[in-house]
């Protein structure tokens, strides 16, 4: 391996790393790693521009085009797209895809561009002699983490794709494809390590950076994709048995940032700031330019569900109604919202889930029921078995539309995405994965094939 820099911008400390992983350029205005990871503040500094591009411009991003409460939701049947572009948006929206398509080469350059920089943080660590032990697994797990998410979301838009550790420019640029049952055997073993690096306790009161339960939760996501029922259960139980957590019963607190239920949520860049989904989403007093929640969406709450009621506006102009999220509220002087990555919900559905998979009906309806009490819903009983799990989709829809992706995930992982040609003229099976961009085929032809249908 050639010896790789990382390099900082003077005073950001920001990498200007690659434009693709297939074509890592080399690195000017170098800052040794080993001053980089001499002392704790420094890296410190490394680590938290990488949360900076997480909350910013990747695939986890709440309120972007390139995160996948927007990309989920508009390319399954939560979102309506109302944007005029050039870069291939409308095209995602309407299940028309093409590997020329811009914004699916942004979202898979950036997302390799920060799988490098993670790459970078975690090799400076390991080879740091000057940082304690604890200071090690706290950046190292915390980089392993950001990295196997990033991963975990590329895998599911786009099937089989690269995984590499390392910073070797002629290996990036000539790397194959890992098959995706591979791939997640790896992230298995990588979140695992991860969770073993980091603790239970949050390096910061407003858990604004990811720990152990945190790295459990993706773990308990990576199980549900493997079909291993049981150690997702476990997994998610344990998660749940935390003195950390506690479930939040008031529907209008639960986008609050001080809540017990919250795992890991991303603080706005500077104080003030509304939330990137306060904004992303915002349109009153004239049709909607960007996004609306769909009226298939919107019908699918009772009218007396509490969700419908303080999660949706209805914005009325010239007497047509369109319908926005508005689980974020403050789009200015913000003191009490950050945008949350994972929620004890998510756990009480993997529970269920879980169960329902194992035949323990009984058991799952308690987990099932929970968001729905708190929704003012009278709870479930007596369901078959395909009533639970069609309500169990319908329900996480409704707890988490809009959110990193969850409804695209679950109708993917269930095998019925076929289900969105109701709602969607352009849907076929085969755009169950996106197209690889045509710019990355042509750096690297070891890339081929081109997944089927492109």
């Amino acid at each position: 391996m050639k010896k790789i820099y990382l390099f900082f911008c003077i005073g950001g400390l920001l990498l200007a790393a690659c434009e693709d992983l297939i074509d890592v350029g080399y690195p000017s205005n170098q800052l040794g790693t080993p001053q980089v990871f001499e002392d704790v503040q420094t890296a410190n500094a490394a680590l938290a521009y990488l949360h900076a591009m997480v909350r910013d411009r990747s695939v986890m991003s709440g309120g972007s085009f390139t995160g996948m409460g927007t990309l989920g939701g508009m390319y399954a049947d939560e979102l309506d797209c109302y944007y005029n572009d050039q870069n291939g948006v409308l095209d995602i929206y309407h299940n028309q895809l093409q590997e020329t398509n811009t914004s699916i080469a942004s979202i898979w350059s950036n997302s390799y561009q920060q799988i490098y920089y993670a790459n970078a943080v975690i090799y400076g660590v390991e080879q740091s002699p000057t940082l304690s032990g604890d200071d090690k697994n706290r950046i190292k797990g915390e980089a392993l983490l950001v990295r196997s998410l990033i991963y975990f979301y590329l895998q599911q838009l786009f099937g089989d794709i690269p995984y590499t550790t390392s910073l070797d420019y002629e290996y990036n640029r000539t790397i194959g494809k890992t098959e995706a049952s591979a791939l997640l055997a790896q992230l298995e073993k990588d979140v695992t390590e991860a969770a073993g690096l980091l603790v239970d306790d949050y390096r910061d009161a407003e858990r604004i950076y990811p720990n152990r339960k945190a790295a459990q939760l993706l773990l308990a996501r990576i199980y549900l994709l493997q079909g291993e029922w049981l150690l997702a259960e476990q997994t998610a139980k344990n998660i749940l048995q935390s003195p950390l957590y506690q479930y939040e019963t008031d529907i209008n607190e639960v986008f609050h940032k001080s809540g017990k239920h919250i795992l890991w949520q991303l603080k706005p860049q500077n104080n003030g700031d509304a939330t990137s989904e306060a904004t992303h989403y915002y349109f009153a007093d004239s049709a909607p330019h960007n996004f609306a929640l769909t009226q298939d969406l919107v019908d699918a709450f009772a009218g007396n569900d509490l969700r419908k009621q303080a999660w949706i506006a209805t914005v009325t102009v010239n007497e047509q109604s369109w319908y926005r999220p508005h689980k974020y509220k403050n789009r200015s002087n913000n003191t009490d919202e950050y945008s949350i990555m994972f929620r004890l919900e998510e756990v009480y559905f993997i529970i269920a889930e879980t169960l329902a998979r194992q035949n323990k009906m009984d058991e799952a309806l308690s987990y099932l029921n929970a968001s729905r009490q708190r929704a003012g819903l009278t709870p479930l009983a007596s369901l078959t078995e395909e009533e639970f799990h069609n309500e169990l989709l319908a329900e996480k829809r409704r707890e988490f539309f809009t959110e990193s992706g969850h409804r695209f995930l679950d109708l993917k992982r269930w095998g019925r995405l076929d289900e969105l040609s109701t709602v969607k003229p352009n849907w076929e099976n085969y755009k169950q994965v996106w197209p690889l961009p045509q710019s990355e085929l042509l750096l690297n032809p070891n890339l081929y094939p081109q997944n089927t249908g492109y």
